[in-house]
């Protein structure tokens, strides 16, 4: 595996798991209407940020290893 992919991985997965706990505090009975917004918007956007990029770093992983 190359750095640049490590790093990527790496990343996606901080992204991952800040996105994933977000959405789960809203199951919270304390969260407010300003907070659900705040937190499904941020929840949904980071997670989708963490697919696209592992999505990416496995491409470009994968063209790394090609000849």
């Amino acid at each position: 595996m190359t750095y640049g992919s490590a790093i990527m991985f790496a990343v996606a997965t901080v992204l991952g798991i800040v996105g994933i706990v977000m959405l789960f505090r809203l199951r919270s009975d304390t969260v407010t209407e300003r907070q659900t917004y705040a937190f499904r918007m941020i929840g949904i956007m980071l997670t989708s940020g963490a697919i696209v990029l592992a999505m990416s770093a496995a491409a470009m992983w994968r063209w790394s290893t090609q000849i």
